[in-house]
């Protein structure tokens, strides 16, 4: 699970470098870190949330089925976090949320968040096929 965690906020960190970059804002560490931990901090509920959700319809009460390298539940579950979240701390530190950056988030982070993971299923998929051969 924590290789998953870093996975994801190596998706986030990236998405912040290109729009840093993007809009010439520079990479200074403290720039980033000030866009960046709105998402990080989203992405932190969203896989909260998902746990939590994964043990509520688990089979076993003292086992579970947390499977956050999963599409869905888990996937969508923080990938929608990272984004709601990060766009309601940005609102309310005015660090501002154009509908037009609300659009490129939202899309840009589900193609990060979502993406390695669909990559994920693929390769595991294949390798099965592999050894079955």
């Amino acid at each position: 699970m924590p290789v998953v965690a870093l996975i994801d906020l190596v998706a986030i960190t990236v998405f912040v470098l290109i729009g840093r970059s993007s809009h010439e804002e520079g990479l200074a560490v403290s720039g980033v870190l000030q866009t960046l931990w709105p998402f990080a901090v989203g992405a932190a509920a969203g896989w909260s949330i998902a746990y939590v959700f994964s043990h509520a319809w688990s089979s076993d009460w003292f086992g579970h089925d947390f499977r956050p390298e999963r599409i869905a539940p888990a996937g969508v579950m923080i990938w929608f976090c990272a984004v709601a979240i990060a766009m309601i701390l940005r609102y309310l530190l005015h660090q501002g949320v154009a509908v037009s950056f609300v659009i490129v988030a939202t899309i840009t982070l589900g193609v990060f968040l979502l993406g390695w993971r669909a990559l994920f299923v693929l390769a595991r998929r294949r390798s099965a096929v592999s050894r079955a051969d």
